[in-house]
């Protein structure tokens, strides 16, 4: 299943994440895939401060590659590749052993041939005008 939705504005990234994250859980695994700059990271933050349901500081793991979260479910792992250039750096991160959790991936592509069991993977996009898409591709309905 395939599914487009237009995000012309930071709030309408907020709410869609708003509204994905209730349907999360342990064992989810979402792959978030696009450019820099197109909203990637603002998802995941929004995402998991709605999950977390407090105001928690969500940074980027673009630098530790790694952040981890205690959710009332276990814990959300949220992964940034974005650095990653050997596999053998993903053991060393756990992400083989990471779907136990809540797992949301920046840069997905980076994993190489790492098998990961993605729920959904979302492609982010930027249009011309500023605008932004992102397609869901999953076999579950999430909006």
């Amino acid at each position: 299943m395939q599914t487009r939705i237009s995000l012309p504005t930071m709030d309408a990234t907020v709410a869609l994440a708003q509204r994905i994250a209730p349907k999360l859980g342990a064992g989810d695994v979402l792959g978030l895939k696009g450019t820099l700059g197109t909203g990637k990271t603002a998802f995941a933050r929004a995402l998991i401060q709605t999950i977390l349901d407090v105001p928690v500081e969500v940074a980027s793991p673009t630098f530790t590659l790694l952040q981890t979260y205690p959710a009332p479910f276990g814990e959300i792992w949220h992964y940034d590749l974005y650095r990653v250039e050997e596999e053998s750096a993903l053991r060393e991160l756990g992400l083989e052993e990471a779907w136990q959790h809540l797992v949301l991936i920046e840069w997905p592509e980076h994993a190489g041939n790492t098998p990961i069991p993605f729920t959904a993977m979302l492609e982010f996009t930027l249009a011309a005008d500023g605008s932004r898409d992102v397609t869901i591709y999953s076999e579950k309905e999430w909006v």
